[in-house]
């Protein structure tokens, strides 16, 4: 059974297409209107070998924040119907990227149970036109509505593109990690789901 899932939410302030597959080849295809974004959600798809299409459309004239938070929410909603039941998966994976200056490291967990511990204290200013916040905004509605633990830290760097880069990858990583199949029946877990 083909572990993908296909998300459409639409607001007054973001409409949003977004399908994912799990078990893919990292092609994406993406139209946000937020170049950086775009540039971090192609390496994310790549390095955990997503197949990633977004089209989404939204108050960009007032802020990126709604658009940025939407496509959070909704990448986590897909990624968690393409998991289905979880039977056979891994359940937790760890990544530690390197990106020249940076290294950042990150740990995922299943469980079910929403968690995010972000720990980027990046440098002031912008990054691309995007408030380097809005990435900790993207990661709460991803663990949010994937219903899993996510734990982002940097542990250096100065640069943040690079920071930010590296830590899309060690998600990337870490989620395809925990997403891969082991061959085993049922789910890692003694209570015999993970919900």
């Amino acid at each position: 059974m083909p572990r993908e899932a296909g998300i459409t939410r639409e607001t007054l302030e973001t409409k949003i297409k977004l399908t994912l597959k799990l078990d893919g080849s990292g092609a994406a295809e993406l139209e946000t209107g937020i170049p950086f974004l775009e540039h971090m959600l192609n390496l994310f798809s790549r390095h955990g070998s997503f197949d990633l299409r977004i089209r989404a459309a939204g108050d960009l004239a007032v802020e990126p924040h709604h658009l940025v938070e939407d496509i959070g929410l909704c990448l986590g909603r897909a990624f968690k119907e393409a998991l289905g039941r979880k039977e056979g998966i891994r359940r937790y994976g760890f990544s530690a990227v390197p990106m020249d200056d940076a290294l950042v490291l990150a740990a995922a967990d299943l469980s079910g149970r929403p968690f995010l511990h972000y720990e980027m204290p990046l440098p002031p200013g912008p990054v691309g036109t995007l408030d380097p916040e809005l990435f900790r905004e993207f990661w709460q509605a991803f663990a949010n509505e994937g219903k899993l633990n996510l734990h982002l830290k940097m542990s250096h760097g100065q640069n943040k593109h690079h920071l930010i880069e590296a830590s899309f990858k060690a998600a990337a990583r870490a989620l395809a990690e925990a997403a891969g199949l082991t061959g085993g029946q049922g789910v890692l877990s003694t209570k015999g789901k993970l919900e």
